[in-house]
């Protein structure tokens, strides 16, 4: 139980285990969990990193993601998937909540609250989805300085620079920006929103020996391909960001409906995870053994236990 137990704990800090999943030959599949639960089951799942979304935590908090989320805001969700988990987080850090100052406090922030690593993208605010349209770029010079800071800054995590150049400005010009943040102290790449199987090949070729990341979003620009498909591709990590938050959303938007229009969830019931598996989920008896274990440890023989 490392929410409660410091003995638990990693011995290595998260950005060194997230650097050392990146050693195998396997791809690195994380998909998103932007809450404690969702880390657990994640886990169960067999998953050895997990993506926590702007997207999702903004949507979760019922707001568009357009860069209105704070650093703390971020950092609450951070601090609840790394302790409930203990597996290295990729955090999604948008366009790093300023310059390059606030992009120093956000990866101490991020660090802190237990981020294995942190993906930051070349846009100007207001930021949009980088499979929406209209996104405005900052330059290659003004990213690359957050790069820079957030490198001087960090103490062990893991840097993903990511370019949404390849819609506006082509692939030559997000290849060019690329190569730029990596001089700047990106340890991995993301090209944003490519939309063929030829894109993906053409853009790992020309960044040889490069950790590329891959984001397999649904309803956006990019066909679906495989985990295996993007290392066949050249690429060394793919993300599923906001598809267990999709999942979720239409489950409760039906369950809702129902029961508005049946009265109850009597109906529902075999839709439902039950308690039994909720509290395996999250260790509920191991908490109360944990839990009476210490207060006989330090109750006199003789005296009355609480109930």
């Amino acid at each position: 139980m490392p929410y409660v137990i410091g003995d638990e704990l990693p011995h290595l800090p998260a950005g060194e285990r997230f650097r050392a999943l990146l050693e195998r030959p396997q791809i690195l599949q994380m998909p998103g969990a932007h809450l404690g639960i969702a880390a657990l089951l994640a886990k169960k799942a067999g998953f050895e990193a997990l993506y926590l979304s702007g997207a999702a935590m903004s949507a979760t908090m019922g707001l568009p993601d357009l860069g209105m989320i704070t650093i703390e805001d971020v950092c609450f969700h951070v601090r609840q998937v790394a302790r409930a988990s203990m597996l290295p987080t990729l955090v999604d850090g948008d366009t790093g909540y300023g310059e390059a100052l606030n992009v120093m406090h956000m990866v101490r922030c991020f660090e802190d609250a237990g981020a294995g690593a942190v993906q930051l993208e070349d846009q100007n605010l207001p930021k949009k989805c980088g499979h929406l349209n209209d996104k405005k770029l900052a330059s290659a010079d003004e990213f690359a300085a957050k790069v820079a800071a957030a490198r001087k800054a960090r103490r062990h995590l893991y840097i993903i620079a990511r370019t949404d150049a390849v819609a506006s400005e082509g692939m030559d010009a997000a290849v060019d920006r690329a190569k730029r943040y990596l001089d700047a102290g990106a340890d991995a790449i993301f090209p944003e929103a490519l939309t063929t199987r030829e894109m993906f090949i053409e853009f790992a070729k020309r960044m040889p020996g490069v950790k590329l990341l891959a984001n397999m979003t649904e309803f956006g620009r990019t066909p679906f391909f495989t985990a295996q498909e993007f290392q066949d591709f050249g690429y060394s990590m793919v993300i599923w960001p906001v598809s267990h938050l999709r999942i979720a959303n239409k489950a409760m938007e039906g369950l809702y409906n129902q029961i508005k229009a049946e009265g109850g969830t009597h109906n529902a019931i075999g839709r439902m995870q039950t308690r039994a598996e909720l509290y395996e989920t999250i260790g509920y008896h191991k908490y109360e053994e944990l839990d009476a274990s210490l207060v006989k440890t330090v109750i006199p023989t003789g005296m009355p236990q609480r109930s």
